[in-house]
């Protein structure tokens, strides 16, 4: 049986919500805008970090070589 397009493939199906806000009452404030965009900045600089210190590069481990 052909596959018509791309969607047949995909396992997960996604609707289209019509809503204004997700989760909540209203629009945020400025204030509440400030505080997640200072958690992710903050979060951002975390992952960079680790991932600096940890010597991987996209999950990838750096391998030496042993002379034995």
């Amino acid at each position: 049986m052909p596959l018509k397009n791309k969607q047949d493939m995909s396992k997960s199906k996604s609707k289209e919500l019509d809503v204004d806000f997700i989760g909540g009452q209203g629009p945020l404030t400025k204030e509440e805008e400030q505080k997640i965009s200072e958690y992710l900045r903050s979060q951002k600089l975390l992952r960079a970090k680790r991932s600096r210190l940890s010597g991987t590069t996209r999950g990838l481990s750096q391998r030496k070589k042993v002379v034995a």
